[in-house]
């Protein structure tokens, strides 16, 4: 495609890159994708019958009714038991994945519509850093690296809301809960299909903690839309359409192993960018302490919406556009609202049906075609619009005039969302009402994920970068701000600037963590691994650090792996000059020359399972089933000598 004389770079583009692809920790996602593995017979998807990690993060609660209650312990004690008879009611992602399974079917079976004789009720539990301090009485963190998602699951949401973009109406003044850093420890949510058994169980944990001596700082309900707004939210569209497919979890295409089966505009990620312990995008390392592993961080928001006032801006920004003639003049509402969002409200994308609504077949993936390479422009579907803003595709460019990067440079920006609507429908006519969205979404790194995706995309006037006009912030969620609706012209290309407000206000926050049922057993008993884990299949680049504070290991710029105290002299090194270390799924720690070569081993080969931990203590080992297999001892520091 051809770009016209209106879209120009401007001054600094050579900054765009780094804008699109984030951090240089995060450049290496760039990195070729390793071919699909070999699958063994009935190991295809191992993740689906995981019985340790928690249901939501890969299975999805998916009920239509749901309570969050935002607890605050006082007695660490009785918290901990209340923990441990908590624990086996936790829902796993076994159980969740075999019961959705079976409703599928089943609804598959009545054409479409839900069977009446299947009930679940599912329990998960998450808790912020002032909740897992609180539990263990010591700090989850050995060491907290500024940038990190450490650093921001310590400071909470509240902190960062500049960031975010939560000021003015949003500011966390105004909230309802998540102001207080310390305020909120755990977030318990129950789903359930039935509203009758869910109430039963919520007033049953209600007693729970009481006894426990916790307090409830805020509950939340929250219910899918009845009727024809079924599976929507309260603005009229379907949401939570696109979602991330998951490696060892969803089942791949057996052309390609690169998307989901029966889903081909669905691509297959990694899972380890959503649960934790689990390879990432170019084989990253996560850098986080055991207790992590196999859990998830949990971004809680409830975000308010003004209905009435968002409709109404349609309609004035589409008087507008027919001014300009940049609209048809016999353009309805619904047609500039499906490309502020980049759908229409029955969820079929603007960009494979821009003139009209198309009701999707039964079992139809309205996205299999859907992703912008041929409207770089956005002349179909705006450059500002919802989905583009939160996952560009295969159709986002650094600046003007360069080739779109390929879809799978942006696998390392996709999060897991599980939302649902709060508060009665909205009706033209009626009174105002408490309702909106709880946002909820897991992913493995706050900073990288949902951070990168609000700050430097939804609400960067600047995105996609580079461009003259400006395209704006994301109309829906977005903070306000001037946008550029191009549209071809006899010339080329024509921005009629449209002034978007915000109607969408945030009133509390929460980032959490998700646990594995192993961690939180231990949590229970008081015990809390915090001792960097480096995770199998994990490739340590030039440059990497792993951090446990008193020691931190390192591959250094030179291509040698080398342990450091704290004040970075050298503690140990395998006396190498590498281009990465690698270690494996048997249990070796190596240093690959760049011709695949091994330049240093550990020598442990042959332990699968075995574990590679930085710990506080100052040593670094390999252990498996508590047996060490390597060690490189460290100096122990006063502070831990007691640990």
């Amino acid at each position: 495609m051809q770009f016209t004389r209106r879209t120009v770079v401007q001054a600094g583009a050579c900054t765009a890159a780094a804008l699109v692809v984030g951090t240089p920790a995060a450049v290496a996602a760039a990195a070729p994708e390793p071919a699909p593995e070999p699958r063994q017979a009935g190991a295809e998807l191992p993740l689906r019958t995981d019985t340790t990690t928690q249901g939501d993060i890969l299975a999805g609660f998916r009920k239509d009714h749901a309570c969050l209650l935002f607890v605050h312990f006082h007695d660490t004690k009785k918290a901990r038991r209340w923990l441990g008879q908590l624990v086996p009611a936790l829902s796993t992602t076994d159980q969740v994945t075999r019961f959705n399974a079976e409703f599928s079917a089943a609804r598959n079976l009545r054409k479409g519509v839900d069977p009446t004789t299947m009930s679940s009720l599912w329990t998960g539990l998450s808790l912020t850093h002032a909740g897992l301090g609180f539990l263990a009485q010591r700090d989850p963190f050995p060491a907290v690296t500024p940038g990190s998602t450490a650093e921001a699951f310590r400071d909470g949401p509240a902190a960062r809301a500049e960031l975010l973009g939560d000021t003015g109406p949003s500011a966390p003044d105004s909230w309802l809960f998540g102001a207080d850093p310390d305020g909120v420890h755990a977030v318990l949510t129950l789903a359930a299909d039935d509203n009758g058994r869910l109430a039963k169980a919520i007033d049953q944990h209600l007693g729970s903690l009481d006894r426990s001596g916790a307090e409830v700082l805020f509950r939340q309900d929250g219910a899918t839309l009845p009727g024809a707004l079924r599976g929507h939210e309260h603005f009229g569209f379907l949401d939570a359409i696109s979602q991330p497919g998951v490696r060892g979890f969803d089942r791949p295409d057996a052309g390609n192993g690169t998307t989901v089966h029966g889903k081909p505009g669905t691509r297959l990620v990694p899972a380890g960018e959503f649960l934790v312990g689990h390879e990432r995008v170019g084989r990253r390392p996560a850098g986080l302490p055991a207790w992590a592993t196999g859990g998830s961080f949990h971004v809680v928001r409830r975000l308010g919406q003004d209905v009435a006032g968002w409709w109404k801006q349609v309609d004035e920004c589409l008087a507008e556009l027919k001014k300009s003639g940049a609209a048809p003049a016999d353009a309805s509402p619904n047609w500039l609202a499906a490309r502020m969002v980049g759908r229409w409200p029955g969820g079929a994308p603007v960009a494979t049906c821009p003139a009209a609504e198309r009701v999707p077949v039964p079992g139809e993936d309205i996205d299999g075609a859907l992703d912008f390479h041929d409207d770089l422009q956005g002349w179909t579907t705006p450059l500002f619009s919802h989905i583009r803003k939160s996952n560009p595709r295969a159709g986002l460019t650094v600046a003007p005039g360069r080739p779109p990067l390929p879809a799978a440079e942006i696998d390392s920006r996709r999060v897991i969302r599980r939302g649902i609507p709060f508060g009665p429908a909205y009706r033209p006519g009626s009174g105002p009402a408490e309702r909106g969205l709880v946002f909820v979404s897991h992913q493995a790194d706050l900073v990288g994920q949902f951070e990168f995706i609000a700050n430097r995309w939804s609400n960067n006037a600047d995105f996609p970068p580079a461009r003259h006009p400006r395209p704006g912030t994301d109309p829906v969620i977005g903070p306000p701000s001037p946008a550029a609706f191009e549209s071809p012209s006899p010339s080329g290309s024509r921005a009629t600037t449209l002034a978007f407000q915000r109607f969408v206000r945030t009133e509390g926050a929460v980032y959490a963590f998700t646990p594995s049922i192993p961690t939180l057993r231990a949590l229970a008993e008081g015990r809390l691994d915090n001792a960097i884990e480096v995770h199998r299949g994990t490739v340590l680049r030039p440059g990497d650090t792993l951090d446990a504070g008193a020691v931190r290991l390192r591959f250094d710029t030179d291509g040698d792996l080398v342990l450091q105290d704290g004040e970075g002299r050298t503690l140990w090194n395998a006396g190498t000059s590498g281009a990465e270390a690698h270690f494996s799924g048997d249990g070796e720690l190596t240093v690959r020359l760049a011709d695949g070569r091994t330049a240093w081993s550990s020598k442990t080969a042959g332990h699968e399972g075995a574990r590679l931990l930085v710990r506080p203590s100052g040593d670094t080992v390999i252990v498996q089933d508590g047996r060490t297999l390597w060690r490189v001892p460290g100096r122990r520091s006063p502070a831990d000598a007691g640990a």
